[in-house]
């Protein structure tokens, strides 16, 4: 179906593209502008589905096919060929029943948007940046109530009292002790917590790639390098936090440059001249004892001194073993929501792993519940499914008792559970798949030898 003369008139007046197409994706018309802003001939489109259209190279997707799925306007950023791009959005108009009758798409060249492409692809690498290198508050705010301890409280305690001031702050402690959930906290009691939370580690990359990322580089710096040049993160985390993890592996040589820009707040990019300003909150993080490191000469003792005007030593989780528990039943809560499961720890199980050494940390309790969740083919996770390279002896092992007393616990315990869940002693042993009677009977047995220990 073709649009009248006095509609495509009309239509080619527009300066703008426009391309049309039925509610069910064939190209009904296109005006003038598109034409020449694409170098696509009506003549060859008009007919085609939008389907054909990708299919045959004459644009790289479709809006209005996507208009079409989502019953929605949409506007993206299209080819046209092999590295001509337009700016389209496709808007839907619907019929008296509520279809889609036709998809009215407008077209306009990039190249009159080339200020405002650059500015949003400085915004995409900002937002990528961000996203990749930004750490998400939830968790921090989810761990903070288990911080019973009386040492790790002490930690938070002196976290956010010194968070409301500009000190630099430097976390001490073994690797997954949840050092960056500490940064986290400080960051969210700051004056800058509605900024950005920018995390790197500094020993997860080499030193040519870990200067790029944290200064960012020009346009053509080196083999390999964007050919716009890259923001780096001390400008991705400007009006915020950056928290700079294992700065004990900062190369001596990125330590002089980041004394310079504690200093003075400003950096040059890796291939630039000119600086650029930032100001953002530090805080940095460690396993190492820096002190030892600046003896050895393998860290500057002035920037050591830059870094640690408030430090802070986060203890392992053997020393705060009443945390243990919380935190396992946090976490298997946590990844029964991520993998849509309903798995729950035996008491046992968590009576020693309450003991556990933890070696590993938090970041090894957690390792252990995602690992158990995924694995246990049942949704009681019991002594037997824990790996046997934890050491852990079991409660039956430890119980030196007759096998028939032994089984009694366990009997009497499996009963007192099905009583607390179905209310009543009918329905429990119907859930035990036993006589109302014999249940009866055991708890009456059990009440007087309770009463005979008491004597």
């Amino acid at each position: 179906m073709f649009l009248d003369e006095n509609l495509q008139r009309v239509i080619d007046a527009l300066s703008d593209g426009v391309y049309i197409t039925d509610g069910n994706g064939i190209t009904i018309t296109m005006n003038k502008a598109y034409e020449q802003m694409t170098g696509l001939p009506k003549r060859r489109l008009i007919g085609l589905h939008m389907s054909e259209v990708v299919k045959a190279g004459f644009i790289s997707r479709s809006v209005s096919l996507e208009v079409l799925k989502e019953l929605r306007a949409i506007t993206i950023i299209q080819t046209i060929g092999s590295n001509h791009k337009i700016f389209v959005s496709g808007t839907p108009m619907f019929d008296a029943q509520g279809r889609i009758e036709y998809v009215v798409t407008t077209a306009r060249d990039i190249t009159e948007l080339l200020k405002a492409k650059h500015a949003e692809e400085q915004l995409e690498q900002l937002l990528k940046l961000r996203e990749n290198y930004g750490t998400s508050v939830e968790e921090s705010t989810a761990q903070e109530k288990f911080i019973i301890s009386r040492n790790t409280k002490a930690c938070y305690d002196l976290a956010k009292k010194v968070a409301a001031t500009s000190a630099k702050m430097l976390i001490q402690g073994e690797t997954g002790t949840g050092k960056t959930l500490l940064a986290n906290t400080i960051h969210q009691y700051s004056k800058v917590c509605d900024g950005p939370f920018i995390e790197l580690n500094c020993a997860a990359m080499p030193e040519a790639l870990l200067e790029a990322e944290l200064f960012g580089y020009m346009p053509g710096a080196f083999t390999g390098a964007l050919i716009k040049g890259k923001i780096g993160l001390l400008e991705a985390a400007n009006n915020g936090t950056l928290f700079l993890d294992e700065i004990g592996d900062l190369p001596l040589s990125l330590q002089a440059k980041l004394l310079k820009v504690i200093a003075e707040n400003r950096f040059i990019p890796v291939g630039g001249t000119e600086f650029k300003t930032t100001n953002f909150r530090l805080i940095s993080a460690t396993h190492y004892d820096l002190k030892k490191l600046v003896e050895v000469k393998l860290f500057r003792e002035d920037l050591l001194y830059r870094l640690s005007v408030v430090p802070i030593y986060l203890p392992p989780l053997r020393e705060r073993s009443d945390e243990v528990r919380p935190l396992l039943e946090h976490y298997i809560q946590y990844f029964n929501e991520k993998y849509e499961l309903d798995c729950h720890w035996h008491e046992d199980v968590l009576s020693q792993l309450s003991g556990y050494n933890w070696p590993g940390n938090i970041r090894e309790l957690i390792n252990l519940t995602e690992r158990l969740v995924v694995t246990v083919d049942q949704s009681l996770i019991t002594f037997a499914h824990l790996p046997s390279e934890f050491g852990l002896k079991s409660p039956l092992k430890q119980d030196k008792r007759s096998l028939k007393s032994q089984v009694e616990v366990l009997e009497q315990k499996l009963i007192n559970e099905a009583i607390a869940e179905y209310g009543t002693t009918r329905a429990a042993a119907n859930a035990l798949n036993i006589d109302q009677s014999t249940l009866v009977k055991k708890q009456k047995r059990w009440r007087v030898n309770e009463e005979k220990n008491k004597i």
